[in-house]
């Protein structure tokens, strides 16, 4: 547990090993729901990592923003964009700096940011979804609590996971229009392999 206790340190660790940690391919969750996104708009990947899912948007016209705090996971993000051809605004910051303008991204895609404790998690998803445009859509994959028993991924503590309840409490100001709570087996790089619990979100804000 120690780990996720100094993540930026964590992090780079992590990804300073050859490859990347969580695959190239973008996340089956994202990859499935990304026809809520409108074409051709403004997405913002959050704590990105190595660029899986930032780039692949790109790959489908969308224009992308992401950004992640650890410099060894951009580097291998944007050296990914390099490689498929092309454009990603790929930043290097942390949740807490990056400036989170009002009602500038036409979609949020926040894909398993588990680093978050519960006493800043509500403030956090309060600063994405105020960033989304009216009309626009957030896009969420976490674990639930009992990912901890599986051990195939996210930190490993409870706390830290989402439940459908929270979910709902946190968007129960927006059309919640995909809301699933499952078990299924990732195959996502070497940092997600195996049996998960996982919940997804996808919710749009009102015009």
């Amino acid at each position: 547990m120690a780990g996720f206790d100094n993540p930026r340190e964590t992090w780079n660790e992590r990804y300073a090993s050859p490859g990347y940690l969580f695959g190239e391919e973008p996340n089956a969750f994202l990859r499935k729901q990304a026809g809520w996104l409108r074409p051709g708009s403004c997405v913002l990947c959050v704590a990105d990592g190595e660029g899986r899912n930032s780039v692949w948007l790109a790959e489908q016209g969308f224009e992308v923003i992401a950004f992640d705090f650890a410099p060894n996971a951009v580097e291998k993000a944007r050296a990914l964009a390099k490689r498929r051809g092309v454009s990603v605004d790929h930043q290097v910051s942390d949740f807490d700096n990056w400036p989170w303008p009002t009602a500038r991204y036409d979609a949020v895609a926040a894909i398993f940011i588990q680093f978050l404790p519960p006493e800043r998690r509500e403030a956090a998803i309060a600063a994405m979804k105020a960033s989304v445009v009216p009309g626009g859509a957030f896009l969420l994959e976490g674990y639930r609590p009992e990912q901890v028993d599986y051990g195939t991924g996210g930190p490993p503590r409870r706390d830290h996971m989402y439940t459908r309840e929270w979910v709902e409490r946190q968007f129960a100001d927006w059309d919640i229009r995909v809301l699933e709570a499952y078990d299924a087996e990732l195959r996502e790089g070497r940092a997600h392999c195996g049996m998960s619990a996982l919940i997804d979100l996808v919710a749009t804000r009102g015009s």
